[in-house]
């Protein structure tokens, strides 16, 4: 019998913004966690990226607050969402918005890279649902912007990820500042011994829902492997976006993953020398561009999409028909994650893996842990010789435009610098406000150069300065003026004197 969302108990506002985005049945991890979240239960959920975690405590969470009617609190919230990435809180900030458009709750999302003013400013008079990330959140707190007061629920997304990157004082310490009858959501796609001791602080006999094995991937996805060498990757990965070296699958939107910030601008650098258009989002880039980079590869405007770990969990895109893992992760949890941007929404995904001499350790515990098998992939025909430069050459994109490099023309009536010949050109012309300047030998200059002292300069002042100024010849940065020597060079060379 097929479960519907009508079946789960949630309330008609809910319902009809379900029916407006077009959902009727729910995943096996919704029709699971749903019925808990309404009771008021503490929840652990073990989910992969991709099964609708986020729908699995948004929507019951907005019934219980609508049905608590409880004013919201000063410069606090009544339902708090932590998650890794700024991404991820975006996205999970607009479901918010899209399932709770009818239930009248305010949401206010906060995230680093941003003005701290800004969200400040925001929360001043407190919110229903606000998303935000554990650093920026612990600044408004430490600041006296923001409390947890107020606090009904509180649902950590991706924790394992969050434990990753490094925010576990944080989330100890939220802990701490959080008050203890509050209802807590705990979602995580593996089950590392830390999360284990993490939800035993967090939680109070919490239901546990899990729809996959631990560290498992995708059924959806086709997984290939390519073994090749570290300073051949690009050659390949170039190859096969041009469409020169086919792979299964039809291209729609391509997730690259390396290990490094710097590799990831590397990789989009080279791809665009040979007319591949592709945007790169790690944590050196400010929100503005890693917004615009995922707007972009979202509308298929940059089809191409080069990023860290940091953004695994925050890719929520339907349409990513290929993940390439350029570099191996060294984390194999981190595996599991990169590969579920693809074969969301119930489609099929491709999983391609470049696999150089010093990774194979990298894939021999992927392969343990995960239980990915992988189908071995052939290198293009004579690809050796064509990345060694002695076999056929590349095929310039037909996009591709070589920029010609044009030679400055000489300016006129200038000198060349190695024989002293003017050139043929048309005279410089003068400015109309510019007096000339006499020849002859300069004061303490040398043979034809501008005179010194006081010639030309303003009365009252030091040789060639201001009026009153004190005398000698420091170094200017201030514009010439007509007529005037301010700060005149002697014998042609900045002078200092002592």
């Amino acid at each position: 019998m097929t479960i519907k969302f009508s079946d789960l108990g949630l309330s008609q506002p809910v319902m009809q913004a379900l029916d407006m985005q077009g959902y009727d049945t729910p995943t096996p991890i919704q029709a699971q966690a749903i019925p808990a979240v309404l009771e008021g239960r503490d929840l652990l959920g073990i989910a992969q990226t991709g099964t609708g975690k986020t729908a699995a405590f948004m929507l019951p969470s907005i019934d219980n607050l609508r049905k608590a009617d409880n004013q919201i609190p000063f410069k606090s919230c009544r339902m708090l969402v932590l998650a890794p990435t700024r991404e991820l809180a975006g996205q999970i900030a607009q479901s918010a918005k899209d399932y709770g458009a009818l239930a009248g709750l305010k949401v206010h999302s906060i995230v680093g890279g941003t003005s701290v003013n800004k969200d400040r400013n925001k929360l001043h008079r407190g919110t229903d649902i606000l998303v935000a990330t554990p650093g920026r959140l612990l600044d408004l707190i430490d600041q006296k912007a923001f409390n947890l007061s107020g606090l009904e629920v509180l649902v950590l997304d991706e924790a394992d990820q969050m434990l990753d990157l490094g925010f576990i004082h944080a989330l100890r310490r939220i802990r701490e500042l959080a008050p203890a009858d509050r209802q807590t959501l705990f979602f995580s796609a593996t089950m590392p011994k830390q999360i284990k001791e993490l939800v035993s602080g967090y939680c109070n006999n919490p239901v546990q829902v899990s729809v996959t094995p631990e560290s498992t991937t995708a059924e959806r996805i086709d997984q290939y492997l390519f073994m090749v060498q570290a300073n051949e990757k690009q050659s390949l990965l170039e190859m096969i976006l041009s469409g020169r070296h086919p792979v299964p699958g039809e291209f729609e939107r391509v997730l690259i993953f390396t290990r490094t910030k710097h590799g990831a601008d590397r990789v989009v650098k080279k791809l665009g020398q040979v007319g591949i258009a592709a945007n790169a989002i790690h944590g050196n880039k400010s929100q503005p561009q890693r917004q615009r980079a995922l707007d972009e590869f979202k509308r298929a405007k940059v089809p191409v999409l080069v990023a860290t770990d940091v953004a695994a969990r925050g890719i929520d895109i339907p349409g990513v028909s290929h993940v390439i893992n350029y570099e191996l992760p060294n984390v194999p949890e981190q595996y599991v994650h990169r590969i579920g941007r693809t074969a969301r929404a119930g489609a099929d995904g491709v999983a391609i893996a470049f696999c150089a001499e010093d990774e194979r350790a990298y894939l021999k515990d992927i392969s343990k842990q995960t239980d990915a098998e992988f189908d071995r992939l052939p290198l293009p025909e004579n690809f050796r010789a064509v990345v060694e430069g002695v076999g056929p050459t590349k095929r310039a994109h037909p996009n591709q435009t070589k920029m010609k490099r044009v030679k400055p023309k000489p300016r006129g009536a200038s000198a060349d610098m190695r024989g002293g010949v003017k050139s043929d050109g048309p005279p410089k012309k003068k400015h109309p406000n510019r007096k000339g300047k006499p020849s002859g030998t300069g004061q303490g200059g040398k043979p034809g150069g501008r005179p010194q002292g006081n010639r030309g300069g303003k009365p009252g002042g030091r040789p060639g300065g201001k009026p009153g100024g004190r005398p000698g010849g420091g170094r200017s940065f201030q514009k010439r003026r007509s007529g005037g020597g301010g700060g005149q060079r002697r014998g042609g060379g900045a002078s200092r004197q002592g």
